[in-house]
This record gives C-alpha cells, sequence and structure tokens, in this order.
C-alpha cells in the first residue's frame, strides 16, 4: 500500500533506524527512539476515507482487522506482514457514559474508557501486539532473538507473557518482589514465562533488563521500546470514534512509567494531521503522591526533572521514581497544554470505591484518576459541562486485596468512607427483613 515507518530520534539527530533492528535509543545522542510514519503517503488518503476504513473493520473477522490496533494497522506498523501479527483481537474496549456517577461529583459528561477490559486486563495489550508481532517478524525473516524480556510493576508483565505465548516465544519478567498483587503475579507464571521476582523496586528491575537485553538475543519490551507506544496510541483514535470522530474537552491518564501519556498525545497529532480532527484535548496526568516525579517537575513549570525514590503505593503498577518516558510526556503535556496533579492514598482508595459505587469495579490507578478528576472540579481547572475522559487502565479483578482490605477498614492510613460489608444474620426472616429494609430507607429507595 505503500505506507512506511521506521525508528527515529525524538532530540532531531535525524537518525533513522529500521523497526525491525533491535535499536533502543539513539547510537548518536543517547536519546530514546519514537516511531516516525510517511505522512505524505497517508496524506493521499483523504480523512472521510480513513474514517470509513476504520468504521468498516471494527469486530470483523477479516485478519487482522478486527483488532481495535490492527484495525489501525496503516496508522500503527504497516511493516508487518498479516501473518506474523500476534493478536487476541484486543482493543475497542467500551468507552460508557458514567451518567449517575458523573451526577453525584457535578459533571454533566463523564465517560469512562474501559481499557482493562482486555485479553491480560489492561491497555498493555494495545502495545504488546504490536511489539511481539514485530520480535515474530524479524524471526521469520532470520534475527536470532531468543526471548522478550520486561521489567514490570504487574501489568507489562501478564501482556508479555500473553503475546510470547500466543506466539510461541519465550518471555522473562522481572518483578519487584512483593510489590506485585497476586493476580498479576500469577498471570505469568501461568503464560510459561519465566519469572525472576528480585529483591528490589521497580526501578532497579527496570535497570536489570537493560543490562540483559544488552544482548541483542534477548529483546526488550519496555516502554522505552516505542513500538509499544504506536499500539497504545490507538486508545486516542478510538475514543474519538466512539465519539462518532468528536474529542472530548479532556482526558484523565493515571501516569507511572509515562510511555502511556505519549502514546494518548501521539494518537491525536495523527488524527489532527491527517484531517480527521480539528481540535485538541487537554491532557491529564495522575500521579501517586507516593511516586510523583512528572507532578514535581509541573509545579517548576518543566524547568528540571529530577528522579525520586518511590514509596510503596496502593498504585502499585505507577510506583516508578525514574521513568523511562518523562521526556516524551513532557513534550506531549507542553503541546497540549497539559496539567499533572497528584493523589494521596486516602484519595485514591476513597475514590476507587466511590467510582464503584456506581457500577465500576476501579483498579486503584483508575482510583488515581477519580480523585484528580475531584481535585480539577473542584478547583475550577475541569467546568462541570466539558466533557470529560477518564482512562481506566486496568481490570479490578487484579486488585481484589485492595478492595477486600478497603472495604474491611485494613488499608493503613485509609478512611473507608464508602465501605460494604457483609450482614452475618440467622436464618430469621424477620431479622432479615428488618435488615433489607433499612438499607432501602439508607438509600433513599431506588433511583
Amino acid at each position: 500500500m505503500g505506507y512506511s515507518a521506521w525508528f527515529q530520534c525524538i532530540k532531531g539527530c535525524n537518525e533513522r533506524y529500521p523497526l525491525d533492528e533491535v535499536v533502543y535509543q539513539c547510537d548518536k545522542c543517547g536519546a530514546l527512539l519514537e516511531v516516525v510514519h510517511d505522512m505524505e503517503a497517508m496524506k493521499k488518503t483523504g480523512a472521510k476515507e480513513w474514517m470509513e476504513t476504520f468504521d468498516d473493520r471494527i469486530h470483523r473477522n477479516i485478519w487482522p482487522y478486527g483488532s481495535g490496533v490492527w484495525g489501525k494497522k496503516e496508522w500503527v506498523c504497516p511493516n508487518i506482514d498479516n501473518e506474523n501479527i500476534v493478536s487476541l483481537y484486543e482493543g475497542n474496549t467500551n468507552l460508557f457514559w458514567a451518567e449517575r456517577f458523573g451526577k453525584d461529583i457535578g459533571l454533566e459528561n463523564l465517560w469512562i474508557k474501559m481499557c482493562g477490559n482486555s485479553h491480560s486486563g489492561s491497555f498493555k495489550d494495545l502495545g504488546m501486539t504490536v511489539l511481539v508481532s514485530m520480535v515474530k517478524q524479524m524471526i521469520a525473516n532470520g534475527k536470532n532473538i531468543h526471548a522478550v524480556a520486561c521489567a514490570s510493576t504487574g501489568d507489562t508483565s501478564a501482556a508479555l507473557a500473553t503475546y510470547c505465548a500466543a506466539a510461541g516465544i519465550q518471555s522473562i519478567v522481572f518483578l519487584p518482589r512483593g510489590k506485585v498483587s497476586i493476580p498479576q503475579l500469577i498471570q505469568p507464571i501461568a503464560n510459561n514465562s519465566l519469572v525472576l521476582s528480585l529483591e528490589t523496586d521497580f526501578d532497579g528491575c527496570m535497570e536489570i533488563v537493560q543490562k540483559i537485553c544488552k544482548d541483542h538475543n534477548i529483546y526488550l519490551a519496555n516502554s522505552m521500546n516505542s513500538l509499544r507506544i504506536e499500539g497504545q496510541k490507538t486508545v486516542s483514535i478510538e475514543i474519538v470514534q466512539q465519539f462518532d470522530w468528536e474529542v472530548p474537552d479532556v482526558i484523565i491518564i493515571p501516569g507511572g512509567n509515562l510511555g502511556n501519556v505519549s502514546a494518548l498525545g501521539n494518537g491525536f497529532l495523527m488524527m489532527m494531521e491527517l484531517g480527521v480532527i480539528n481540535k485538541m484535548p487537554r491532557i491529564v496526568v495522575a500521579q501517586a503522591e507516593r511516586a510523583n516525579p512528572l507532578y514535581l517537575s509541573y509545579r517548576k513549570g518543566f524547568m528540571e526533572f529530577k528522579p525520586v525514590v518511590a514509596k510503596q503505593t496502593l498504585a502499585s503498577a505507577i510506583q516508578i521514581g525514574n521513568p523511562v518516558s518523562y521526556e516524551k510526556a513532557i513534550k506531549i503535556l507542553e503541546t497540549f497544554h497539559g496539567i499533572v496533579e497528584q493523589a494521596t492514598e486516602d484519595e485514591l482508595a476513597n475514590a476507587a470505591a466511590r467510582g464503584d459505587k456506581y457500577g465500576m469495579f476501579n483498579c486503584p490507578h483508575t482510583g488515581v484518576a477519580l480523585a484528580v478528576l475531584f481535585k480539577l472540579l473542584k478547583s475550577g481547572e475541569i467546568g462541570s459541562k466539558e466533557k470529560v475522559v477518564v482512562i481506566s487502565t486496568a481490570h479490578g479483578l487484579k486488585f481484589t486485596d485492595f478492595k477486600k482490605d478497603y472495604h474491611e477498614g485494613r488499608l493503613e492510613g485509609i478512611q473507608s468512607q464508602y465501605a460494604n460489608l457483609p450482614v452475618h444474620l440467622p436464618a430469621d426472616i424477620e431479622k432479615i427483613k428488618r435488615v433489607i429494609y433499612e438499607r432501602i430507607e439508607k438509600e433513599g429507595g431506588t433511583h
């Protein structure tokens, strides 16, 4: 079809590398790379035709276009042969109008993008399908790759293990011991990954995996590899597509290693350049107060960025003090007039539980985003009539211990405002009726 893409230095060295080369940083200056597309070739297709093409592919079974990622193949990674694509038909996750929840917090137009409703339970599937597909393409082309590795706080390892298992490629995951939930730990174990549980934090795991992957027979799967970003940017396209190609006013996304922030922005930038949209949203990055290097940099106008030692937080997947993608994230935030805000442990836990009362089942990281939404509504940074999308990054079933401990009041320093415990009763119909009617009266009946 004449479309192509390549790696290019983000700092303007003009160094280019093919997407099937084992390279993660610019050989000339050491900066991160980004995937750059031949936009002139894509502009030969009009915006209306692109929209019709993408709309026509949704939920179809013509391989691989039913996938939410590969339905936009030309915009993501046109260099991969269809027979080497490793897809579980990820993406196309639901975007729902949280009407009752929005009214409760004073927001008319609140929407939740449920990225956790994916095969491995998080948005990381969107990037991993692209990366593992490229590895399969490289192996088919004769590259000697023995395994794919990542450092993870849970979700990345689950996605990598899932897609490598589907592809028949060995995965290796480096996890900080005792800092990953049991459901997240068991996912790579079940998918035949080599799981290395290390006595360090995520940043320590990240340092080690980069050293391991200097041997080019083991391929690096963390988000400093911008193939991941290409898959994750489809979240932007999906949101606009689900709004019939209209752009929301504000998007709030939890931020840890910050690859998702640059991915979100890149999707909108591509749509704008190709004429699919004519305005940009504001992007808000939500960080946990105990792992907040981007927030601290934002407070100083991004004049400097200093890593921090991340403290233990309930939002374990974003417990990252030295994010590798901070330069990309700052660039996006400056372009989108972005905001960075933080949430305390008490704020994120109660925000997650408050959302659950309205039919959600939130991971603690979505709780961070919701807590930040509450703050920005209160301060007037977000108006009550704006259309706001909160990115829910992972499924709450990965964090059942967090939810159980919240409702049992066992989370240290957390006042569980929305605790809801089972009521233990004898099998006495009158006592049961009394409890039922008390609850109905307390809740004000059905509404």
